[in-house]
């Protein structure tokens, strides 16, 4: 098998958004896949609803955890099963483009020297074309990169197998929480790997102001002894030094500002 997509779920809520997550990968183009997908102990019917959506077009395996154990434990515990060279990433409440995993495949087969791809993306609320608002950074992001805001977004990103092997995938440890990903990418750029953005839109982000307003600033604390180890293991000081406290900071901006100076940081990247 070519492809595994990987989804962890916890209480998604809104069925209909569930379902419209999952089919974004069931009607793909690129049909030599697999989708995984770990339920982290939901009390509603998320398991359930990705349970009576088993389709004979393309495997769908489900777990469940009976406790909570975060997103990267349950990603991890997809790794673990998946059967593809390939493993993308997919959130439970966003939308994949029709093409998304063909073009990725295709970027990943012919630059063997990229270890993972990410893509553009566009916001929406409702519906994929519902807000002119994208998320974009950089092409070819570097370390250096990562000391403003991490220039991938995750949900985004087809990894090679060997690449998410090398660094032991996720962390589960609990000083991760809600900062997984960049853990895991700064800690890939500091082993040698490298990753790309394929410069077009083949992602719907979920935009959500209101969840986004009620994140617990302890995270802040999280993401900024993440950037603290990364960009030193990165090579990044003194200079990270600033960039790693940045966190305690930006959490008392609002969003809509933070926005704006990521656009023009990020214009000519």
């Amino acid at each position: 098998m070519k492809v595994s997509v990987i989804m962890s779920v916890y209480n998604i809520g809104n069925m209909d958004i569930l379902e419209e997550a999952v089919n974004s990968i069931l009607e793909q183009s690129f049909t030599d896949l697999e989708l995984i997908v770990c339920d982290d102990a939901s009390t509603d019917d998320t398991y359930c609803t990705v349970k009576r959506m088993v389709s004979s077009k393309i495997r769908i395996v489900l777990l469940h955890n009976p406790v909570n154990i975060k997103a990267g434990g349950s990603r991890n515990r997809c790794i673990e099963i998946a059967h593809g060279d390939y493993i993308a990433i997919m959130d439970g409440d966003d939308i994949s483009h029709p093409d998304r995993i063909a073009k990725q495949v295709e970027f990943l087969d012919s630059h063997p020297d990229i270890d993972f791809v990410g893509t553009r993306s566009r916001y929406f609320e409702h519906e994929p074309g519902d807000s002119g608002e994208g998320y974009w950074f950089c092409s070819k992001p570097q370390k250096k990169d990562f000391l403003y805001t991490l220039p991938f977004l995750h949900p985004t990103i087809m990894f090679r197998r060997e690449a998410l092997e090398k660094v032991g995938g996720y962390s589960s440890r609990k000083l991760v929480t809600r900062c997984e990903d960049y853990d895991m990418l700064l800690r890939m750029y500091a082993a040698g790997l490298t990753g790309e953005n394929i410069d077009e839109v083949l992602y719907y982000y979920r935009q959500n102001r209101i969840s986004y307003g009620k994140r617990k600033y302890r995270y802040r604390f999280n993401e900024a002894a993440i950037k603290w180890r990364g960009f030193y293991r990165c090579g990044l000081f003194p200079i990270g030094i600033a960039f790693a406290i940045k966190p305690l900071i930006v959490g008392l901006i609002p969003k809509r500002t933070l926005d704006k100076l990521k656009k023009m940081h990020y214009k000519d990247c």
